[in-house]
């Protein structure tokens, strides 16, 4: 099925961009598979054979397509920036509210604590409205 939405058309500059990139090897492998994936949407190949050719899935050449699509060619090979990191998910005195926590003797009828315990019991105490155990285990396991 070819990707009407998202085609692929090359200037003459941008496919002898891509050319020089494919040949000269000069550029992350991840930057020539890019241009591989965009040389072969702009000859009419669809996704499936694209994807029989480069080893690749068909959601990392309709990525690459739409990028191309939207943004530019620059964009297209380019990686995209990641987000930067989100807000710790406990303030101070919630994690030293935790460590303390764990540290103590765990409830009756239980030999230790668990962190789905420790993530229950924060969130019953009113520390937090909700918190996954994974997020308790990296607190703690920052603070050995």
């Amino acid at each position: 099925m070819p990707n009407q939405k998202h085609d692929v058309h090359l200037s003459q500059p941008e496919r002898k961009k891509l050319l020089a990139i494919v040949s000269k090897g000069r550029n992350k492998a991840v930057v020539i598979q890019r241009a591989h994936r965009l040389l072969k949407a702009d000859e009419g190949k669809t996704d499936s054979e694209i994807k029989d050719i480069l080893y690749v899935s068909e959601q990392t050449i309709r990525r690459t397509r739409l990028r191309y699509v939207q943004q530019g060619l620059q964009a297209a090979l380019d990686d995209q920036p990641h987000s930067p990191h989100a807000e710790p998910a406990l303030d101070e005195k919630q994690e030293a509210y935790l460590i303390a926590l764990a540290c103590s003797a765990p409830p009756e009828g239980y030999a230790r604590w668990t962190l789905e315990l420790l993530a229950h019991r924060l969130a019953t105490d009113g520390f937090v409205s909700s918190i996954s155990p994974e997020t308790v285990r990296l607190v703690l396991r920052k603070t050995n």
